[in-house]
């Protein structure tokens, strides 16, 4: 399982309406990705949710590096670059996956928290606890599915939680979602990947 996204963020005065029908006009065409465990697309607005910025920011967990590698070197990920400029694509090692107790109700929010290894660190414990983190939060009262990973190049966990309500029970940095494709998501492997 792999972790996969890119932040696109946009000037203060954008209409973020533009990149809500962007989504709406084409957020189906991953709805069947083979490969793809599940597409959210984000969208952070200046001013809701505490965010200082407007900012589209999918996020994917693939299933396998194939199905990655089709999205980004097989034409798809060539739009999104023609139309924004080509975005830096951040990726993460999936540590876990798990599916929430409202694993199949719309998902309305999403949270990303993004946290340092600290040097020194013991690494089994550090997973470990992103592990555990992943199954609190999917466990907990409008949890649709809850992920965490790891960037080895820079130490960086990175817990990402799907909401059904407005109101999410983790920390981070809140996006809308605006379309959740989830092709792969029955298949993506539950709990510890190692």
């Amino acid at each position: 399982m792999h972790a996969m996204q890119y932040e696109l963020t946009l000037p203060a005065d954008y209409d973020t309406g533009i990149v809500r029908a962007r989504v709406a006009r084409i957020g189906h065409l991953l709805d069947d990705w083979a490969g793809l465990g599940f597409k959210a697309y984000l969208l952070r607005e200046r001013g809701v949710d505490g965010s200082p910025v407007n900012q589209y920011a999918p996020f994917y967990l693939w299933n396998t590096v194939e199905g990655m590698n089709a999205f980004l070197w097989g034409g798809s990920f060539q739009v999104l670059s023609d139309d924004f400029g080509r975005p830096s694509v951040r990726q993460w090692t999936g540590l876990a996956y798990e599916p929430g107790v409202a694993v199949d109700s719309p998902a309305l929010v999403a949270v990303r928290r993004r946290l340092p290894v600290p040097e020194g660190a013991r690494l089994a414990e550090v997973t470990r606890e992103a592990v555990e983190e992943a199954g609190r939060l999917a466990a907990l009262d409008g949890a649709v599915g809850a992920a965490a990973a790891i960037d080895p190049s820079r130490w960086e966990s990175v817990h990402f939680s799907l909401w059904a309500h407005d109101a999410p029970k983790a920390e981070g940095e809140v996006f809308r979602v605006l379309h959740l494709s989830t092709p792969g998501r029955q298949s993506l492997p539950r709990g510890r990947q190692w």
